[in-house]
This record gives C-alpha cells, sequence and structure tokens, in this order.
C-alpha cells in the first residue's frame, strides 16, 4: 500500500535548506520538521537542524538531504506541501497543507 509522502518540497524549498545546512558550519543528520502548540489558532511549524536522527523521527530523502518528521506532527502534515517564497518585504518557508482547517489572522498558527 503506497500512503503519501507526509510533505512535498518545492524545488524552492530544497535549495533554501540545502543552503541553510551548508552554512551551518558544522555536519547535520537533516532537518526536522515538527508542529507545537502556539498562536491563537493552536499549532505552528517548527523547523530545526537535527544533530541526530531519533529514534521515532520518519526520515525522507529528498534531492539528497534527509528530512526528518517528528512522530508527533505526522498526522498533522500528510500530504503538505513545503515551499520558500521571497517578496520585496518577507521571504521563508510556506506551508500548504489541505488538512488545515483554519488560521489565524496573522498567520502565525492553525488548526486542522
Amino acid at each position: 500500500m503506497n500512503l503519501p509522502a507526509p510533505i512535498n518540497m518545492t524545488t524552492a524549498a530544497v535549495q533554501h535548506v540545502k543552503a541553510l545546512l551548508d552554512s551551518r558550519g558544522k555536519p547535520s543528520a537533516g532537518i526536522r520538521i515538527g508542529v507545537r502548540t502556539k498562536g491563537c489558532s493552536g499549532l505552528s511549524y517548527t523547523l530545526e537542524f537535527a544533530d541526530e536522527v531519533n529514534g521515532f523521527d520518519e526520515t525522507m530523502d529528498v534531492d539528497g538531504i534527509t528530512i526528518l518528521i517528528d512522530p508527533k506532527a505526522t498526522m498533522f502534515i500528510i500530504g503538505t506541501e513545503m515551499d520558500y517564497v521571497e517578496d520585496t518585504l518577507e521571504s521563508g518557508f510556506v506551508f500548504k497543507n489541505p488538512n488545515e482547517k483554519g488560521r489565524c489572522g496573522c498567520g502565525e498558527s492553525f488548526h486542522v
């Protein structure tokens, strides 16, 4: 049975993650994606450098980089697209999650 990837990444997101990992200055196991309780809608995405793979992390190889999914986040992000967007006033990772039922007004948090 083929399950959907927990997260899909655009070319822009992959390139930016590679640049971040290259500029870190020390070896990394990859990038860990998770969610935490935050904001007025309940959940917020988290990204962090991973020094090691935790036993329950879901791992994905995307164009030569290791993406680690925190096991507590998997059910909230299945099918999500991660993009990296730059415009005149801001830049950053953007998550398009088909499971979201709503976002707070500032865009910092979401709920499913």
